[in-house]
């Protein structure tokens, strides 16, 4: 199973009308079981699904670390991930039982809550800044990625930037799960999200700063535009989050002594 699958469709155009054959992108229903309960359904792409399920435990607070997950098997074909963990937290005790399917786009996760940011610490890294052209460069280097997206227009993109390279890259129908799945592999490969940049390219909501702002990410860039309570958050948590990252152009709405520009 791919990200997408080819299909027959009809095109109509100024009045005329054809059969051709276009590509569809998959959504496909993973079902997590923590200590043999039903836990949750996750509508995702079906690719990279250990990542998904490590991030969505991290940024949902069911987990601290990977060191919490005592095994993880993914069966496919069945969509099923089972999942044993080392200690159950409150929360996930209390959702026992509980079956929710969300492809994490509209209303996202629907664990989230905004009272999450209250336990989400400020980050504290004032010593990193990264200049304008920086950002420019690692959204160029972002959208050549997108392959999924040129072939189906489909699907959202996430990936964390470090040193001017894009460490880590994952699309996904939901944005929320392409974060996710960032999250899950950096962290599996150890990687140190402090001097990182968080990108999307999707709209920058309240539930994606937060889940960037948990892993201790100072920087969060989209394509597309930030909600008013994402930058309300920002303010908040110190971190720089940036707009509109296009050709030559972008929008600062907080944390500005993160980007470095002559001008300023």
């Amino acid at each position: 199973m791919s990200y997408y699958k080819e299909m027959e469709i009809r095109k109509y155009d100024d009045g005329g009308v054809r059969c051709a054959a276009d590509i569809v992108v998959e959504e496909y229903p993973l079902t997590l079981f923590i200590a043999g309960k039903e836990f949750v359904t996750l509508l995702c792409s079906p690719e990279d699904l250990e990542y998904l399920v490590v991030g969505f435990l991290l940024s949902e607070g069911f987990i601290r670390g990977n060191k919490d997950i005592g095994s993880l098997r993914i069966d496919k074909e069945r969509g099923i991930a089972e999942i044993e963990l080392k200690k159950v937290s409150a929360l996930a005790g209390k959702l026992y039982g509980s079956r929710t399917i969300t492809s994490g786009c509209g209303r996202g996760p629907v664990f989230y809550n905004v009272k999450d940011s209250i336990d989400t610490r400020v980050i504290e890294n004032d010593g990193f800044s990264i200049g304008y052209d920086s950002i420019l460069q690692l959204m160029k280097r972002f959208d050549e990625k997108a392959e999924v997206f040129k072939k189906t227009g489909g699907v959202h993109s996430c990936a964390l930037g470090i040193e001017g390279r894009i460490e880590v890259y994952h699309e996904d129908i939901g944005r929320h799960n392409a974060m996710d799945k960032v999250i899950g592999h950096a962290v599996k490969e150890g990687l140190d999200f402090g001097e990182a940049v968080a990108l999307t390219s999707g709209r920058i909501s309240s539930e994606m700063l937060v889940k960037s702002a948990k892993r201790g990410i100072p920087i969060i860039a989209s394509r597309s535009a930030p909600t008013a309570l994402a930058v309300q958050l920002a303010e908040k948590l110190n971190i720089t989050l940036a707009g509109f990252v296009r050709g030559r152009r972008l929008n600062v709405y907080s944390g500005f002594h993160r980007i470095k520009h002559t001008a300023c």
